[in-house]
């Protein structure tokens, strides 16, 4: 195997910039989910990304998106959408919480994963890190009594699922840059939510085109950074920094629907924070 440099520092400020635009994807989704059905916020999401990469290939044209592991990024894709299409699912359908704390929790499977895929370290100070962020997002989460409905599956595949999505992007990033691994990604995306568009299609004002737009760029955006973030730092290394998509979330939420924060929250943020903390600190140590 190839071997990597490890920048942990760098890593984790990437992947904090990528949870803070996630979480602004995710209030957008929650804002457009109320007319737009979910097929289409997937193919635009998607979509949206293809066209991010146009003035790239119109400069430098296809050279720098030649890729010889075709079927990893088959792979990646494959995780990827599902994690999509379970994660804008469950932002539709549960309240904003519920939905994050499942969607955010994937740093809690993603080192058992890196460990059985990459044959990466897995140590007990790892596994409890992750476990002390995963109980900080539920104390700010407080799921509700949806937590117990058969939705709530749905969210934890999506958990799962991208889990799996961040390893497959970290077992490509010896050779693939973050730029080619998104592009890839959005244009099998897009070909493929295309097709469901053929029975779901449903026509769109002009503001949730718009809002549809801003998801895409936000998505495609984070989506790069978080592929940089993980080329640098093996997931079980800087995973729970992702845990601060919640706080964001958070933030937004109380300034957008005046939503304030009890002791309790303010307590799973300071877990959260130590998590990513103590994630950091270990990795400047190895």
């Amino acid at each position: 195997m190839t071997s990597r440099s490890v920048k942990p520092l760098q890593g984790a400020a990437l992947l904090a910039l990528s949870a803070l635009l996630f979480a602004l994807m995710g209030v957008a989704i929650r804002e457009v989910s109320g007319s737009v059905n979910t097929e289409s916020v997937v193919f635009f999401r998607s979509l949206v990304g293809v066209l991010f990469f146009l003035p790239l290939l119109l400069l430098r044209g296809i050279q720098p998106l030649k890729t010889a592991r075709l079927k990893s990024h088959l792979w990646r894709t494959g995780y990827g959408l599902a994690a999509m299409y379970c994660f804008f699912y469950a932002i539709a359908h549960l309240p904003l919480a519920d939905a994050m704390l499942f969607t955010y929790s994937a740093p809690l499977f993603t080192p058992l994963i890196a460990w059985w895929w990459l044959k990466e370290p897995l140590t007990r100070r790892m596994l409890l890190t992750t476990a002390a962020g995963l109980l900080g997002v539920l104390l700010v989460a407080k799921p509700s009594a949806a937590l117990l409905d058969s939705q709530t599956l749905i969210g934890m595949a999506a958990s799962i699922l991208a889990a799996f999505a961040f390893v497959s992007i970290r077992e490509m990033s010896d050779t693939e840059p973050a730029f080619r691994i998104v592009f890839y990604f959005s244009l099998f995306s897009a070909l493929i939510a295309a097709i469901p568009l053929t029975w779901a299609w449903q026509p769109l004002a002009a503001t949730e085109l718009e809002l549809l737009l801003f998801i895409g760029l936000l998505a495609t955006a984070s989506q790069i950074i978080m592929s940089k973030a993980y080329g640098l730092a093996p997931p079980g290394l800087i995973g729970p920094v992702a845990y601060l998509a919640i706080i964001f979330a958070g933030v937004i939420a109380w300034l957008r629907w005046g939503e304030t924060p009890d002791l309790t929250s303010a307590f799973g943020a300071a877990l959260i924070f130590s998590a990513s903390l103590l994630s950091i600190a270990r990795s400047k140590r190895g």
